[in-house]
């Protein structure tokens, strides 16, 4: 019987594993050094190496060579008996299948005899969360005093499952996913070396369609290669429902232009081709994802073709990262819609006419985007008289409490005072806060923690919940960013002051009317931590 590629190609040392460089390294200097773990859990997705890495661990702990920078080696005896499958000491269990407290006791009353072969005895439990709730307690004692010559690897692809007192008893390795690149070497040398006839570009489509599982996509490769032909991009669409990268960027161009009638029409023409809706969308949301790392400066991120980049760019400028986040969960939507199979079109036609209309209700906003962040080395004009303003009259509102001349308000100012209110600001809160998320998530996320408390004049009070957001927000960069999405929204400029949520308004510090903006900022759960002179 022919052999499958992915199991004629599973690595048989620790230089064949692919894209697990920092497991690899720390167990090969574990072994060189004696000081391994008696448990070990190996956790990560499907096909990125747990159990072909747990089987070279045995190898190397059972490997006859003496010197422990060559384990395993490879030609022992023991190691040529792992690699046959007729090591005795080895032992491979599957969790999904043996889930019961009494196959966990049966491993336990096993575990004292001694190794027949080697010199531990090495128990792979796959799938180890499948384990029922009663076998994790009968497994508990075992794993935390286990005989000298026994040795633990639990694998998972779900470790949120694992009990915390299991988890505490091993010593934990992250499995990630494997990059693009390097799936995509390694194809190009199987496909080399069992003279398979591919196109370069169907190595990358069968490597994202793997989506970071080198198993699944040597599977994949297996697959087209038994018909005996050239693998080409289209054979690959055929076999997979994919959709060529033509589509998905006129379908995009089709969104730029709100053209409904064209992008109807790419979706119904892929569709009719053999496409499959559902990996439609999901190739759409990979675009539009692109397109966003694009937006943001982070185009190195982007696993594509130079031209294919160019390409990105020039969406890209197109869009704000609002808009194309807005598009992103209109598609996410049609991924996920299990219901609608009898109308494969409908959730990518659903997708594409909710994505134009929120894009058409922002256009008729008067402004959604904020002016661009400066570089390190400075700042615009705008945002340095901004921050200056803020500096000026940190004192004012204090100043005006305790009877002092109030600092003078700018003539160009007044209309602005005169149109600021706390209603006005609350009724447009979430709208601000969209603004300040397009430009800095960070300093957004900081006006979760706090409430708008009070205005008066210019002056706009938010109440934080913890000092650590407030110091945050008080950070001239920030201030100016929120004040720069508060101008745009409600064309007022305003003066920010931060206060912490705690104290009672019956604790006002002297000369403080209690009538004033302070107390009633205070009432809302205000706090002064500082007044200047």
């Amino acid at each position: 019987m022919t052999q499958t590629l992915y199991r004629k190609w599973r690595p048989t040392n620790w230089q064949e594993i692919v894209g697990q460089a920092q497991v690899v390294q720390t167990l090969r200097n574990a072994i060189a050094a004696g000081r391994f773990a008696h448990a070990y859990l190996f956790a990560g997705p499907r096909g990125t190496g747990k159990t072909t890495t747990a089987r070279i661990l045995a190898k190397a702990l059972n490997c006859l060579a003496e010197d422990g920078n060559q384990k395993p080696c490879g030609e022992c005896q023991n190691c040529l008996a792992i690699q046959a499958g007729r090591f005795l000491d080895l032992i491979e269990i599957d969790a999904a299948s043996n889930t019961s407290v009494e196959d966990v006791r049966d491993l336990r009353e096993k575990i004292n005899f001694a190794p027949n072969q080697g010199k531990y005895k090495v128990y792979i439990i796959d799938e180890v969360h499948m384990l029922s709730t009663a076998a994790f307690n009968a497994l508990l004692k075992t794993l935390e005093e286990p005989p000298a010559h026994a040795i633990f690897v639990l694998a998972t692809t779900e470790v949120h499952k694992i009990p915390a007192t299991v988890l505490s008893r091993c010593q934990r390795h992250e499995f990630r996913r494997i990059p693009l690149v390097e799936i995509v070497a390694q194809l190009e040398k199987i496909a080399q070396q069992e003279n398979i006839s591919v196109d370069p570009a169907a190595l990358q489509l069968i490597a994202r369609q793997a989506t970071g599982s080198l198993r699944d996509a040597i599977s994949l490769l297996d697959q087209l290669a038994s018909a005996g032909k050239p693998i080409t991009v289209e054979w690959v669409g055929q076999l997979l429902g994919t959709v060529a990268s033509q589509s998905i960027i006129e379908l995009t161009e089709a969104i730029l232009n709100r053209d409904p009638q064209r992008g109807l029409q790419i979706i119904h023409q892929t569709l009719d081709s053999g496409a499959d809706g559902r990996v439609f969308s999901r190739q759409m949301i990979e675009h539009l994802r692109n397109l966003v790392m694009v937006k943001v400066g982070h185009g190195r991120e982007v696993e594509a073709p130079q031209e294919l980049k160019q390409k990105f760019a020039e969406q890209a400028q197109k869009l704000t990262v609002a808009q194309l986040l807005d598009l992103i969960r209109a598609f996410q939507a049609a991924a996920s819609e299990t219901r609608l199979t009898w109308l494969t079109a409908l959730p990518l036609e659903m997708a594409l006419l909710e994505g134009l209309q929120a894009l058409q209700a922002e256009a008729e906003k008067p402004s959604t985007v904020l002016p661009s962040s400066q570089p390190a080395g400075g700042r615009s004009t705008a945002e340095t008289k901004a921050i200056a303003r803020q500096k000026s009259t940190a004192k004012e509102t204090i100043a005006q409490e305790q009877g002092e001349e109030p600092l003078a308000v700018p003539a160009s100012a007044a209309k602005d005072e005169q149109g600021l209110t706390l209603e006005a600001v609350q009724a447009h809160w979430r709208e601000i806060r969209a603004l300040v998320r397009s430009q800095n998530p960070s300093v957004e996320a900081l006006l979760n923690s706090c409430k708008p408390a009070a205005v008066k004049g210019r002056q706009l009070f938010l109440v934080f919940n913890g000092e650590f957001a407030k110091q945050k927000m008080e950070r001239p960069e920030a201030l100016a960013l929120v004040n720069r999405a508060i101008n745009k929204t409600l064309n007022c400029s305003v003066e920010i002051r931060c206060l912490l949520r705690g104290i009672q308004s019956d604790e006002l510090p002297q000369g403080v009317d209690h009538d004033g903006v302070i107390a009633e900022a205070l009432r809302l759960g205000g706090e002064i931590v500082d007044i200047q002179d």
